[in-house]
């Protein structure tokens, strides 16, 4: 794909991301599956959960599209955890893990893109929600 059409459907796709996570409307949504159909390049990506206490990751898998991403869920995985996928098109990389405990709880997750983290979150305390959502790199 030329550099001129890449730009115009890379700007296509962000903003077309933006109004479907801020207007779930049907108009948006058949926009931004127009892009992800018209956006074939794929791309891959790194997540990395540590910390204690987590007791589930979910994360944007290999599959789906932008507005319903496949998500897989690891129950009680053995820290530090990562996983590489292979996402397409518009579709945002992400990752979500949960982690409850009593004593306080940790969990650190990032998001890593040709050696370059792009998205990298903290959290703590009985109950944390460390998500990390990036861009996807193909709509930069």
């Amino acid at each position: 794909m030329n550099r001129s059409v890449r730009t115009a459907v890379s700007a296509l796709a962000a903003a077309g991301l933006a109004v479907g996570l801020t207007a779930c409307s049907g108009a948006a949504e058949k926009a931004v599956d127009q892009v992800d159909k018209a956006v074939s390049e794929t791309y891959e990506v790194t997540y990395e959960v540590t910390g204690k206490a987590v007791d589930s990751i979910d994360y944007h898998a290999d599959g789906g599209t932008a507005m319903e991403p496949e998500i897989e869920t690891v129950r009680k995985p053995e820290l530090p955890w990562r996983k590489t996928v292979t996402l397409k098109g518009v579709m945002p990389p992400a990752v979500m893990p949960v982690a409850v405990d009593a004593a306080g709880a940790e969990v650190t997750c990032s998001i890593t893109y040709k050696g370059e983290v792009i998205e990298e979150s903290k959290g703590e305390g009985i109950a944390t929600a460390g998500g990390c959502v990036a861009v996807s790199p193909i709509a930069r």
